[in-house]
């Protein structure tokens, strides 16, 4: 089966599980302190910081929730897109688990803008009112769109005029940086983020992601992370072959090879479509992800032998995802499928496929 239905359909890069077969070798001390997790450490500080305080966990929910709770209250809120996996994807963990509410605004293209900030802070100070405390962005977002540095930059100077801190949901941030021709600090960091949630997984590791602080002391400084891991249950006793991932996509240009590789392919993809009678792009194609409308019959026959997920119900959006390992043979056969199941159709007007 070749998918294009999310980046997590793909499996680990070759050189990501060497590595865990690598830290299989020999015994070493367990929960983390053994060389390998020491190295990951390492890698991280070096990508985003002396100052830069790593931590692993299993999955991205994990990462995100353990993010907003570590610097909220309960009393505390934050601000995010309406599309956000955080509102969307998550099952309420942030609610659940992390103990915060959440207050969306609709962004068109996913993106917040520093004008947004405004009408959501009137009440604070207000003691019968919930206090924003942090604004959560993802980049790349989940409509495939990606925040320029200045736009990031932009929208941490907004929030910490206001007391507020920013974290960014990093879950594709890979993807993002070469997007942005960046480094992973560029679009984080040192584009004014507090905290980020770092994504592996969908980057060609096997399962792991890491919460990044920034500050080592201050409000964007986490207070007990080590106990509030443990309770929550991503403290891994082999943490080995959780490290042993983020080293091998870390330590030689791993993570960019990748991210740049399906970021190629989602632009062909996007090239190759744009050319069929019956398939209208609908988002602009700056990541790994294309966003398109076609006759829903004909995406149905597709999706047999290409699964993909329709994004939007309402009006038949679809989205397609390429992944580390998405070939151009891989975006030719499923442009040739969509060609030929498009001319089975009977051509439609484009208000009668949106409905």
């Amino acid at each position: 089966m070749r998918a294009f239905a999310s980046d997590n359909y793909a499996g680990a890069h070759p050189e990501v599980l060497a590595a865990v077969a690598e830290a299989n070798r020999d015994h070493v001390v367990s929960y983390g302190d053994d060389p390998w997790t020491a190295r990951a450490t390492e890698l991280l500080k070096v990508q985003f910081g002396a100052t830069a305080q790593p931590w692993l966990v299993f999955n991205g929910t994990a990462a995100n929730v353990l993010a907003l709770g570590a610097l909220t209250r309960s009393w505390e809120c934050v601000i995010t897109p309406e599309s956000s996996h955080l509102h969307v994807d998550e099952a309420a963990a942030p609610e659940r688990m992390a103990g915060v509410k959440l207050l969306t605004v609709p962004t068109p293209d996913g993106k917040l803008t520093p004008g947004q900030l405004g009408p959501l802070l009137a009440r604070q100070g207000d003691e019968h009112a919930p206090q924003v405390k942090m604004v959560s962005i993802a980049n790349a977002t989940e409509l495939g769109t990606v925040y320029s540095i200045a736009e990031t930059r932009a929208l941490a100077d907004a929030a910490h005029a206001h007391g507020l801190l920013l974290h960014v949901d990093g879950s594709r941030l890979a993807n993002a940086a070469v997007a942005a021709g960046a480094s992973l600090a560029e679009v984080s960091v040192e584009a004014g983020a507090d905290v980020a949630s770092i994504g592996f997984t969908k980057n060609g590791a096997l399962g792991v992601e890491a919460v990044v602080f920034f500050a080592e002391s201050g409000p964007a400084s986490p207070q007990g992370f080590a106990w509030m891991r443990k309770q929550h249950a991503q403290l891994s006793s082999k943490m080995r072959f959780m490290a042993a991932q983020v080293v091998a996509l870390l330590q030689d240009g791993l993570w960019a090879r990748s991210a740049a590789h399906a970021n190629a392919m989602a632009a062909l993809l996007a090239a190759e479509v744009a050319g069929l009678d019956g398939v209208e792009v609908t988002r602009p194609v700056q990541a790994n992800a294309v966003f398109a409308r076609l006759d829903r019959a004909a995406a149905d026959a597709v999706r047999a032998r290409f699964p993909f997920y329709t994004w939007d119900e309402t009006t038949g959006e679809v989205r397609w995802m390429c992944s580390w390992d998405t070939t151009e043979e891989d975006v030719r056969a499923f442009t040739g499928a969509l060609r030929d199941a498009l001319a089975s159709e009977p051509a439609l007007p484009s208000e009668a496929r949106a409905r």
